[in-house]
């Protein structure tokens, strides 16, 4: 049986890949749970320096398994898909949601709990949980008014429409649209910048962003000083690189 969600590293980066190209990658809890397991893996593997997940085939993701919802899928614990996704978002190293085709309702859960989001031009996205009777439970209510703000997090609620990459862009829910011709070359050339970077820096930044989240400036301030992480054990040797390319 083919693996629901599958990993492939590559010099640093780690690719996530979500597996049912012929259900287009509907969400179930096989697929949760191969996922989850990838995520634990990851957060002690000192090689990976940045995460990308996406879908294989025609899209990242259509959602969450209608089938498995009506059939009351068994899942571990109350909260088990929300805790999963947490676990994604707090990785120590840098995730981007990597966005093809479909991006809808689970899916853009799963999606935002990446630190950010890079869609090719096919991709359409959308929050669909009015029209099936449903209410959020992984995270949308949270996640999404911070990434485009509550009103229009509102108006993508309530409204269950469904909007391209060029309207996902001006409203701050993806951060760069790439033509679809250039997906995987542009995922991997932003993945490679970033793995440029040193890894103490992303893994404490994403702690002092994570903690400092709609706070208040001046305490904001503080928690940078006060908690402040130092420097990393790379330091030296990156300022002498640059220092001998002079």
């Amino acid at each position: 049986m083919s693996a629901l969600v599958t990993r492939e590293d590559r010099d640093g980066l780690a690719l996530l890949t979500l597996n049912r190209p012929d259900k287009l990658n509907s969400l179930t809890v096989g697929m949760f749970r191969e996922l989850r397991g990838h995520v634990i893996d990851l957060k002690k593997d000192e090689t990976i320096g940045c995460v990308v997940l996406r879908g294989a085939g025609r899209c990242f993701s259509a959602g969450h398994d209608l089938g498995d919802i009506a059939e009351g899928e068994k899942v571990p614990s109350p909260g088990w898909h929300s805790e999963t996704l947490r676990m994604l978002e707090t990785l120590p190293q840098p995730v981007i949601a990597a966005v093809h085709g479909h991006c809808y309702t689970g899916a853009l859960e799963v999606a935002l709990a990446a630190d950010f989001i890079i869609a090719a031009d096919n991709a359409k996205f959308g929050d669909t949980h009015a029209k099936w009777a449903l209410t959020p439970i992984w995270g949308m209510s949270q996640r999404l008014p911070r990434r485009v703000g509550i009103a229009t997090a509102k108006r993508l609620m309530f409204t269950a429409e469904m909007i391209g990459a060029a309207e996902a862009l001006r409203i701050g829910l993806t951060e760069q649209v790439v033509p679809a011709a250039q997906f995987d070359e542009s995922i991997e050339a932003m993945a490679r910048q970033i793995l440029t970077n040193s890894p103490f820096s992303h893994a404490a930044n994403k702690r002092l962003l994570e903690a400092t989240d709609a706070r208040d400036m001046d305490s904001g301030l503080q928690w940078e000083i006060l908690k402040n992480e130092g420097v990393g054990p790379d330091m030296q040797a990156r300022i002498g690189a640059f220092m001998r390319k002079e």
